[in-house]
């Protein structure tokens, strides 16, 4: 699996920092749990910030220490995937014919859920789609799996605010480029776009918002509150 679009660097700090609200820290959580390269950039985040710490002089520390806490936590939880990581890298692979199908969704974004694949409880969206609403604690964030029927398009929209799509099956595209598992999507009000599913495979993605869509459909605004997204 490549993966071609990758978090930022200002969304990636803000996360190593824990200054992200709780729907943005699943997506990009999700994205690290699917993306080594972005793990990498993540430790490094780390260490550059770790030495930063350590030239402090004490009284600072003693001041930031809410900082502090946020990279010890962040630590420990690279620590957990370096874990997961030596674990696959050092594990005999298994004979293809008795492997069991790899979950379709990683952690932590399963344990939201409750469940993968078949388990899954899709909610009817309208034109053959899906979607599956994900509680959070935030009140700042909604936070959903959608599904797109294959070769179908979303409705053209755009943003008041924020939109981050992650791409955990099948594919998209859009007028930014290609999305498939494991990518990406980072959109705001500047952008206007009608996301395509690819032929072949229903696109099962997690999006998160900040603020409703802006749909140029009249007939869409007019039923948006009772679709609530």
């Amino acid at each position: 699996m490549t993966i071609n679009h990758h978090v930022s660097d200002e969304l990636l700090l803000d996360y190593a920092a824990g200054s992200l609200a709780e729907g943005w820290s699943l997506a990009v959580a999700t994205h690290l749990a699917l993306c080594p390269a972005c793990r990498r950039r993540l430790k490094g985040m780390e260490a550059a910030a770790g030495m930063l710490l350590e030239t402090l002089p004490a009284e600072v520390d003693t001041v930031a220490g809410t900082d502090a806490a946020s990279w010890e936590q962040m630590k420990i939880r690279m620590q957990g995937d370096d874990r997961d990581v030596a674990i696959s890298a050092t594990t005999a692979k298994p004979n293809p014919a008795t492997a069991p199908q790899a979950p379709m969704l990683p952690e932590p974004l399963r344990s939201y859920l409750g469940g993968d694949g078949a388990n899954l409880k899709w909610r009817p969206l309208g034109r053959g789609a899906y979607h599956i609403p994900i509680r959070t604690r935030d009140g700042e964030t909604s936070v959903r799996l959608l599904r797109i029927p294959a070769g179908k398009p979303v409705p053209e929209h755009s943003h008041g605010g924020r939109e981050l799509t992650l791409v955990l099956a099948g594919s998209f595209r859009d007028e930014e480029g290609e999305f498939h598992r494991g990518d990406i999507e980072e959109a705001d009000e500047t952008l206007m776009h009608q996301p395509v599913a690819n032929e072949g495979e229903d696109c099962i993605c997690l999006a998160v918002t900040d603020a409703p869509l802006k749909f140029r459909s009249w007939l869409l605004r007019l039923v948006q509150p009772v679709l609530g997204i």
